[in-house]
Formats: structure tokens, sequence, C-alpha cells
């Protein structure tokens, strides 16, 4: 994806991050901004795994906010493929009990690119 990546004060990845969308870039420009110290999917949980020990399912979720000890997944997809990304997330609490993770769907994007002013555009 071609996106004009600023360079970033509050990053704390050691590569570049290269966003998977739009509204991922825009995220990161408000964590940026206020100055909370931001990661770009550091992490991968394995969901599920093939007797041979295969990883058949796994979730990498878009920010980690060290600070705050959360992750944030970002999901502007249509409604059927938002209940996939459901599924994967409850698989996550129930796997990982101690991982704190919020969801920020579509609408929840919109209001804050009202808010702020933002470019979500797919």
């Amino acid at each position: 994806m071609g996106l004009d990546i600023p360079v970033f004060q509050a990053y704390q990845g050691t590569e570049p991050p290269r966003f998977a969308s739009p509204a991922e870039l825009e995220c990161a420009k408000v964590l940026d901004y206020y100055g909370i110290p931001w990661l770009y999917e550091p992490r991968t949980f394995v969901l599920e795994q093939a007797e041979d020990g295969r990883v058949t399912e796994a979730f990498a979720p878009d920010f980690y906010l060290p600070q705050q000890d959360l992750y944030i997944e970002l999901t502007v997809m249509k409604q059927s493929l938002v209940t996939r990304k459901n599924r994967k997330l409850r698989k996550l609490r129930e796997q990982y009990p101690d991982i704190k993770i919020k969801l920020f769907y579509k609408r929840d994007l919109e209001r804050l690119a009202q808010h702020f002013r933002l470019d979500l555009a797919s």
C-alpha cells in the first residue's frame, strides 16, 4: 500500500511500520500527536495449532500501547468479515486472559475521524 508515512516520535519499534490500511496510519498519527508510545503489530498470538505443532490460526493486533499494556485492533471491514474477527478476539481472550485488547469498529473510527478531522478513506 503506497501510504505516505511520516516520521513518528512516539513509535517504539525498530523498523518503520508498514500499515495495512489508511485507517491504521491515521490511528498511528493520533497516537503520535498525543505522545502515546506505541508499537505496530509487535506480537502474534497463536490461536490454533495442528497436531504437528504447525500454527493453523493466529492473530496479530494492530497496535500495542506499552504504558497502558493494551492492544488495539482496528476494523473497517464489512460486517460479514467483522464476525470472523470477533471470533478470533473471543479465542484470544479465552486463551490469553491476561491480555487486554480493545476492538475499534468502523463506526468508532468514523467518530474519531470526525472529531480529529482525519482522512480514513480506504
